[in-house]
């Protein structure tokens, strides 16, 4: 189809669909669904885009502070022509949809500064409509949007294709890289194009990362030889860069925020975190032992968050409960005086006969509180306080378990805050 007629089929399958009726041909489904958001979102079809720009400060703050400046200078160089008579404009915005570089010929960067599609502008989908920026940052996958496909009549003589680029060591938004130019100097190939663009910068940061996991593991390697016993040293993001005493995981999930001192880690259990340049030595423990004040508080309020915390004079962790950890520490707090795997069983699974099961989650239950936990039956220390808190409506008390002895609990049920002795 040439240009001109795809133009107007696209015209026509926006004006009707944004008034409510059925087009001619309908639209993508990628195209579709983005006009669905925005119009529940309330956005004007017809609002100008052009809005507030970043201050030139902020815009300097943000390209310093991208990782994609230091991924990016390569494949840049295959978005543009040589000289100023490129037909196109490429981009790369940060993961809120805000541009911070842009290249392209002259008489199309006038074109797009027409547009709004400025260094510091906000092109997010819920601001300016279906774009080959924001949209790509919602979907978190490449998308092309040609002409009319745009929501805002104001773009419709654009087309553009955009590709997410993504952390490889968390796998987080870093940000957009996109194309967009008048429909006639586009290809339908420009989606491939610029993923595969995308996937360049990509494998520039993994390079970048393994360059620094590898700096921090010549310096860190000797260090858990030295201090024996089951230590690791991973870097600010978990991977890891020198093991001795366990078995070599790639990486460690860290907590969002992880500052030094006792904390619990998946498959390990409590650690102790101490912070070498540029990363964490990681210490794994035996049980905690009790000591006298503690206090542990079992925190049941949201329902999916279920904590546990252990407080005392200057060592305090906490952790974060699975569904069944929940139910088991829930079960101890109410019931002080313990309870045997059978009866412990019975009151989860509804068959007693399950004690290998309970025995097993028990025991990972214990590499987070220890010896604050007793068995034979199962119960928390008698020494130990223990406080109970409870959503303030029953029914969002983990609401979502089958537990026989959850869904009949005692009459603690909905009380804010119970101190069990």
């Amino acid at each position: 189809m040439a240009p001109a007629q795809a133009a107007r089929v696209l015209d026509e399958t926006r004006a009707a669909t944004l008034a409510g009726q059925r087009a001619r041909v309908a639209p993508r489904p990628v195209i579709g669904q983005s006009w669905e958001r925005l119009l529940r979102g309330g956005l004007d079809p017809e609002q100008d885009a052009r809005c507030g720009l970043l201050a030139r400060e902020e815009v300097k703050r943000r390209q310093e502070a991208s990782p994609l400046r230091h991924a990016l200078s390569a494949p840049w160089e295959g978005l543009l022509p040589a000289g100023d008579d490129a037909p196109h404009v490429a981009v790369v915005a940060d993961a809120e949809g805000r541009v911070l570089w842009r290249e392209g010929g002259a008489r199309v960067l006038r074109r797009a500064d027409g547009l709004g599609f400025e260094v510091g502008a906000d092109w997010r989908e819920d601001m300016a409509g279906t774009n080959g920026v924001g949209t790509v940052v919602v979907l978190r996958r490449p998308a092309q949007v040609f002409d009319s496909e745009h929501f805002l009549r104001a773009h419709a003589s654009w087309t553009c294709a955009g590709a997410p680029v993504t952390d490889p060591r968390d796998g987080r938004l870093l940000g957009v890289v996109d194309v967009s130019g008048p429909l006639e100097t586009m290809h339908p190939a420009s989606r491939a194009w610029v993923g595969s663009v995308a996937k360049l910068a990509e494998a520039r940061l993994r390079e970048l990362h393994m360059a620094s996991l590898e700096r921090l593991r010549a310096v860190a390697a000797p260090v858990p030889a030295r201090l024996g016993g089951r230590v690791m040293v991973v870097d600010a993001d978990g991977w890891t860069a020198a093991v001795t005493g366990m078995p070599y995981t790639p990486r460690v999930p860290l907590p969002k925020s992880p500052s030094a001192g006792p904390v619990w880690l998946p498959e390990i259990g409590l650690c102790s975190l101490e912070p070498p340049a540029d990363g964490w030595l990681v210490r794994a423990g035996a049980e905690p032992a009790p000591y006298e004040g503690a206090r542990i508080v079992l925190d049941l309020t949201r329902p999916r968050r279920c904590s546990v915390t252990v407080l005392g004079d200057g060592d305090s962790w906490a952790h974060e409960l699975g569904p069944l950890h929940a139910e088991l520490l829930y079960l101890l707090a109410v019931h002080r005086s313990g309870r045997s795997a059978s009866q412990l069983a019975g009151a989860v699974f509804g068959d007693p006969a399950r004690k290998v099961t309970v025995r097993s989650e028990m025991s990972r239950v214990r590499r987070c509180l220890g010896a604050f936990l007793e068995h034979r039956p199962y119960r928390f220390r008698e020494d130990t306080a223990v406080e109970l808190l409870l959503p303030g409506d029953p029914d969002d008390l983990l609401p979502h378990s089958t537990a026989p002895a959850v869904r009949a609990a005692p009459a603690v049920r909905g009380e804010r805050a119970v101190t069990v002795p």
